[in-house]
């Protein structure tokens, strides 16, 4: 194992990062990590989670997410599958939605499924110092308290609609992905968060890049394109928001 199992690249230089962010509100940001720890955490991802989904049909329902144990329930796992089917008639007739795989760390810790310890290892990293500290730095926010987390991937047929995160009443503030997929993600697998003006243009879009991380003040409308069936792996990524309560 790795070191540390969440390291920030001590290179970093934090006062152009915090200029280029006051003036986008989004950034991304390359080698973020150190090598050694952002390798260990895919690692992680790629062969020791127990994924299961997250999935929603419509702007006016509930998010729903079925563990890896779900799956495996006859009962649910068909449940899944209509889920998974109204998902895409949401998003044919224009309305949001949302499908991947996924993996809380929060969930994990509360229902026992992390039985080595290295997921509330990683909780910890995110709301520590080190971490906090840094994206107080290049935000200009200071009143940044915590981090929330879940593993994401997405895999062929996986696409999250457009939205904007509006969720500034509960205290989101920054939006992270934290992208550890394949070191050479080719542009034709998809999986770009792309971020769109008032008239539906896309204004920029980020390739998933490994151990890259993309940030953005929310709300900001955006969405994560369409992943093919053709891609060879899943778009691998740690999720989450940054909040002031």
């Amino acid at each position: 194992m790795a070191k540390a199992l969440f390291e920030l690249n001590p290179q970093l230089d934090r006062a152009a990062l915090a200029a280029e962010f006051a003036v986008r509100k989004r950034l991304q940001i390359r080698d973020v990590l150190t090598e050694e720890t952002a390798r260990e955490l895919r690692d992680i991802m790629h062969t020791q989670v127990p994924w299961g989904m997250g999935m929603q049909a419509g702007a006016n329902a509930k998010g729903r997410g079925f563990s890896a144990a779900d799956l495996r329930d006859p009962v649910l796992a068909q449940e899944a599958m209509e889920l998974a089917k109204a998902t895409d008639a949401a998003a044919a007739r224009g309305d949001y939605a949302y499908r991947s795989l996924r993996y809380s760390l929060v969930e994990a810790i509360q229902k026992g499924w992390d039985t080595t310890g290295t997921i509330e290892i990683l909780l910890e990293h995110l709301n520590a110092e080190p971490f906090l500290g840094f994206m107080r730095e290049v935000t200009g926010l200071p009143d940044l308290l915590r981090a929330d987390a879940h593993f994401a991937c997405y895999a062929a047929q996986h696409f999250l609609g457009r939205h904007n995160d509006s969720h500034v009443a509960e205290g989101w503030r920054i939006a992270y992905v934290l992208n550890l997929t394949i070191d050479d993600w080719h542009p034709d697998w998809g999986g770009y968060l792309l971020f769109y003006d008032k008239h539906g243009n896309v204004e920029t879009g980020f390739r998933p890049r490994f151990n890259t991380l993309n940030m953005f003040l929310v709300p900001q409308d955006h969405a994560v394109s369409y992943v093919p069936p053709f891609a060879p792996r899943g778009r691998y990524a740690i999720n989450g928001w940054l909040r002031d309560r």
